[in-house]
């Protein structure tokens, strides 16, 4: 990663800096979760307005949630989850998921 000249550490090192090892790994969760709402809502062809048809949550909920500008709850996820067909999986982090 390119050094920041203005601070002269990488974007890496100023993120472990600020913030602590459990707040990194919820940020990484949380960017991986809604980018793979995204990536299924753009696989299915779909538009946010049509989202909120199939789940019932409002398509600027659905906008603030993939913009990261908003911390949805549990039955958001899980409305827009089930609308695009994908389920809520839980497993230990320190194993790679087998095909």
């Amino acid at each position: 990663m390119d050094k920041i000249s203005s601070v002269g550490s990488t974007w890496s090192d100023v993120r472990k800096e600020l913030f602590s090892s459990e707040e990194i790994a919820e940020s990484d969760l949380r960017v991986a979760l809604i980018g793979e709402l995204i990536k299924a809502r753009k696989e299915k062809g779909i538009s946010q307005r049509e989202l909120e048809k199939m789940s019932g949550v409002k398509q600027p909920v659905i906008a603030r949630m993939e913009k990261g500008t908003t911390n949805p709850n549990l039955d958001t996820v899980l409305k827009i989850l089930i609308s695009l067909g994908k389920t809520l999986y839980i497993g230990d982090l320190n194993k790679p998921v087998k095909d």
